[in-house]
């Protein structure tokens, strides 16, 4: 792979800019983290080179400094709202991100409910927390925010939270997903603290989109690919550019709340810190990219899959037609178009010729190869079967798998597990494979390969199944399918 990206770079300039804005405020800094702290493959694969787990370890080496609070919407335990990336809820993750948290070293010191009115789930979650040793905190809506500064940053508003209290001079404050409440949790400790006169200071870290970058750089349009359903626009910092004179780039919610934000800092703290958004962050990955046309390059890729995403969502009816118009926009402003993937056109090509549903993908050397629909093989299996025989030097019409094999997995499925589709999923042909590898030493060859397939663009001529979808994401396959389904029905799965 080519790398754009210089990690450890990234890790140590972070982590200095971190802490010397904590010594800005002297005390104490609250962070507000945004994106994902353990798994940012969306970085990874804009950023060639950015490890999905930096966050994290840059937290590791200020470890010793930081503590973490976990935020939840009480409203999102009464919803039973659930992270579609891991299909459990946001209840539950809490105890996740906990235990995963803990698991590296950290401190967690605890969870704070906010938007807390009585909800039943919410009390029964508190009680939950209580009975695992994990100390939980209230915090409450707050008629007129974030509008009305005035009620906000008085004891009817902000003062009626409960005080966190933290031990810490850094505190994190992260979630199991976005609209948790995480700066207005920032917000209110900033207010008690003033009131208990502790020095401390606010800050926002997200990765994207990248300040010192361009506009319209690929890097950053692929961010608001990646949130076209969120209706994110990346802008010019206009507080940036008047008070500096130096165009940086924001997002339109962090712009538009700004003015909001400022006269809260004013009003808690008598001043200001900050002049723009842009200030307020404290991302550094702009300064640790090494090889801007290579991220330029995977940027354009991932914008595309982000289109192919958005068309089989709006199939599945997961987003509307808006999402799609805007991911083709932004397609145009990047300059992408399906050509910049041969993965496509040789998958479309395999369909037209076998009249069948096919698939293909790109290897790391550039070689493409397919695999199509087969009586006993979908074009997903057959695809990661012909991939790994081809890395292996393996011939394509070797076969390792025999029907001999296959069809009693097949009929079991059919006769026993109530299957519809004899055909065999990804996992499954692994599994099988990894059963011949015991006497066949060409099997145990190609399933040596898989690692190298990590990275790979792969293109399906129909919607793969959920099954195969998640097999190849567990591969670090990017998957991306036209918008169709194979069988003409109503339910899909």
């Amino acid at each position: 792979m080519k790398i754009g990206f210089d990690n450890d770079k990234y890790l140590a300039l972070q982590a200095q800019h971190i802490r010397a804005r904590r010594e800005q405020f002297g005390d104490k800094l609250y962070i507000e983290f945004g994106g994902k702290l353990f798994d940012d493959y969306h970085a990874s694969r804009v950023l060639p080179g950015f490890q999905p787990d930096s966050k994290i370890r840059m937290l590791a080496s200020i470890r010793d400094e930081v503590e973490i609070v976990v935020a939840i919407c009480a409203g999102d335990i009464e919803k039973k709202k659930i992270r579609g990336d891991l299909g459990i809820g946001y209840d539950e993750d809490v105890l996740r991100l906990m235990d995963v948290f803990r698991g590296l070293g950290f401190y967690v010191g605890s969870v704070v409910i906010t938007q807390y009115a009585g909800q039943p789930a919410a009390d029964a979650f508190i009680k939950r927390l209580t009975a695992l040793g994990v100390r939980s905190y209230r915090h409450y809506p707050i008629a007129g925010y974030p509008s009305d500064v005035a009620h906000i940053v008085s004891d009817d508003g902000l003062g009626k939270n409960d005080y966190i209290e933290t031990t810490r001079p850094i505190v994190v404050v992260t979630a199991p997903g976005p609209g948790s409440g995480k700066m207005a949790t920032c917000l209110s400790q900033l207010y008690h603290e003033n009131k208990r006169g502790v020095r401390a200071g606010y800050a926002k870290y997200e990765t994207f989109p990248i300040w010192n970058l361009p506009l319209k750089h690929p890097v950053n349009l692929a961010y608001e690919a990646a949130t076209a359903d969120l209706n994110d626009v990346n802008m010019i910092d206009p507080f940036h550019l008047e008070a500096y004179g130096k165009t940086t780039v924001n997002y339109n919610r962090d712009v538009e709340i700004f003015p909001v934000l400022n006269a809260m800092f004013q009003r808690i703290q008598g001043t200001s810190p900050y002049q723009s958004p842009t200030d307020m962050g404290v991302n550094m990955a702009g300064f640790a990219i090494v090889d801007d046309a290579v991220c330029q390059e995977a940027s354009r890729m991932e914008i595309l899959r982000r289109y192919y995403a958005g068309m089989v969502d709006r199939v599945r009816g997961k987003c509307d037609d808006d999402v799609v118009r805007k991911l083709e926009i932004i397609m145009q402003q990047a300059g992408v178009t399906p050509d910049i993937c041969p993965a496509v056109a040789a998958c479309l090509k395999k369909a037209e010729e076998t009249a069948a549903p096919a698939g293909a993908m790109v290897l790391p050397d550039g070689r493409v190869v397919t695999g199509k629909n087969s009586s006993l093989l979908g074009p997903s299996a057959a695809l990661l079967l012909n991939a790994i025989k081809a890395l292996a030097g393996i011939d394509k019409e070797l076969d390792l798998l025999p029907s001999s094999i296959i069809a009693p997995i097949s009929d079991m499925k059919i006769s026993h597990l109530g299957h519809r589709n004899p055909r065999l999923h990804s996992d499954e042909v692994l599994i099988a494979l990894s059963i011949s590898a015991v006497t066949n030493p060409l099997a145990e060859r190609v399933l040596k390969k898989l690692d190298d397939l990590r990275g790979c663009d792969a293109h399906f001529s129909v919607i793969i199944s959920e099954e195969d979808e998640k097999l190849y994401k567990r591969l670090g396959i990017h998957v991306s399918c036209q918008p169709r389904y194979e069988i003409k029905r109503l339910y899909h799965k």
